[in-house]
């Protein structure tokens, strides 16, 4: 096999879609390249002959795939078969058995091929040809860059329509396994740094001086997505210290904002043993749509109107406890060092006094159940300043210099 040659996975429910894999899989072969094809079905038995059998992939996830095809639920089998795959593909890849992974389907097959993507690390070529590609892919993609195809037509069978979009996303995967990343002489170790308009002064003058000392700093627009993104970059042991000025994701996770990064939001530097430091950055703030779209229980609040699209809601004295809490406790878990950083002046530009936000009540209160609730172990350091003057932007970076030793 050639350098040239490389391995693309075609996953998909061979049974359903045989034909429309194969096809695809053809013209990988006609690009230089050698497909691996890979059955997800759980119906009835593949069209055509994969390389690798849906029990070799049910295997990888210790599902006995025999017992639950005998039970006839087909909700089951997906299930299943989704928690399967990504385990089997990871593998596939961690190995350099795979160079790129490629799939098609509508509901079902969307499911079970993105799912598979999303086992993948970040800039592992990935493409999904979905019936779904139009609409709300989130819950698809995640926080992977997975690249989604509308298909147009179903994906039932091979028409001039049909054809045309399969061969275009062959041309995508080939071009992407073909691509190769210019090697630029850049090897400095990643920081991950979350950032909103509100802290851009902060983040930007503490990448600077993190810059200076040999580090790269990528940033993250704390907007749940990108909380998501970042979180997943740590577990995949991309990262070597973390940033985290801006913890508001999880201001919108107990009010039920638009901005939420969930639950774990938090807990990936402390799972993956990176040191930290965390500040509660936008602590102050949690987002909504536009003012007409905030929930009706919430009238009388204090609101900050962003743009036409955006409103943010002044967090309460009570919520700002429990969201202090919540970060003591998700930092009490951490194993590598951190440092927990309070600018006590103002934990937002608007939250500072004569600002929109401002509510020395609220920020007492978050102050203090951050000091009662967290570790003696862990380093806790009061800065008299606003989050976005100088001073804390440079005990927050040598903090984090510190601790990277």
């Amino acid at each position: 096999m050639s350098e040239s040659n490389k391995i693309i996975a075609v996953l998909g429910t061979l049974d359903s879609k045989g034909e429309e894999h194969a096809y695809v899989a053809e013209l990988i072969r006609q690009r230089g390249h050698t497909p691996l094809l890979i059955d997800v079905g759980t119906g009835s038995e593949p069209t055509v002959e994969p390389d690798v059998s849906r029990f070799e992939v049910a295997a990888a996830g210790g599902v006995d795939l025999e017992a639950l095809m005998a039970r006839q639920d087909r909700g089951e089998c997906v299930t299943a078969m989704s928690e399967a795959a990504p385990k089997l593909v990871a593998k596939l890849a961690a190995e350099g058995k795979i160079d790129g992974i490629l799939s098609l389907g509508g509901g079902g097959g969307t499911a079970l091929g993105s799912g598979a993507m999303r086992g993948l690390p970040v800039g592992f070529p990935k493409v999904m040809v979905s019936t779904l590609a139009s609409g709300n892919t989130a819950h698809y993609v995640g926080s992977k860059d997975i690249t989604m195809i509308p298909s147009i037509v179903d994906v039932a069978g091979l028409n001039r329509i049909s054809k045309i979009i399969f061969a275009r996303a062959v041309g995508a995967i080939c071009g992407m396994v073909e691509s190769e990343i210019a090697e630029d002489g850049e090897d400095r170790p990643l920081i991950a740094a979350s950032m909103f308009g509100n802290t851009t002064d902060c983040v930007d003058a503490a990448r600077a001086i993190l810059e200076e000392a040999g580090y790269e700093v990528l940033v993250f627009h704390a907007t749940g997505t990108g909380g998501k993104t970042m979180e997943t970059l740590i577990e995949d042991g991309m990262i070597s210290g973390v940033l985290d000025i801006t913890t508001t994701e999880w201001a919108d996770e107990l009010v039920g904002g638009t901005l939420s990064a969930g639950p774990t939001r938090l807990e990936a530097a402390g799972k993956a043993g990176v040191p930290a430091i965390v500040t509660p950055g936008c602590l102050d703030m949690a987002n909504f749509g536009a003012r007409e779209t905030v929930p009706e229980k919430y009238e009388g609040r204090n609101f900050y109107i962003h743009n036409p699209q955006v409103t943010l809601m002044r967090t309460t004295p009570e919520e700002c406890a429990e969201l202090g809490k919540i970060l003591a406790e998700k930092v009490n878990a951490y194993t590598a060092p951190v440092t927990v950083l309070l600018p006590t002046k103002a934990i937002s530009i608007i939250s500072a006094e004569g600002q929109a936000f401002y509510d020395a009540e609220a920020d007492a209160s978050l102050f203090s159940a951050i000091k009662e609730n967290l570790s003696d172990s862990i380093e806790l350091i009061e800065v008299d300043a606003e989050i976005n003057d100088p001073e804390f932007s440079q005990a927050c970076a040598e903090a984090l210099l510190k601790h990277l030793g």
